[in-house]
């Protein structure tokens, strides 16, 4: 059954959670009338979670992730579009 050696690259699957939770807490900024490109950029920017509603719980799920590792992502995903 299992005849093959699977392997799994760790960043990429660390940066498709990041992908998630940044959609999850995109939509529910959206759902609370928010423009989440202005929120979480002044989130990345300051550090203040106060940006992000917690409505859906996405502040706390903003505040699981590293700011930095959020930034490397966005920047990553720019590069090889």
């Amino acid at each position: 059954m299992f005849e093959k050696t699977t392997l799994f690259n760790v960043d990429e699957i660390q940066d498709a959670l990041i992908e998630t939770t940044m959609d999850e807490i995109s939509d529910a900024l959206r759902e609370k009338g928010y423009n989440p490109a202005n929120q979480i950029v002044g989130y990345l920017l300051s550090g203040d979670d106060s940006y992000i509603t917690s409505y859906k719980k996405a502040r706390d799920k903003i505040k699981s992730v590293d700011r930095e590792k959020i930034l490397e992502v966005i920047v990553r995903s720019y590069l090889e579009n």
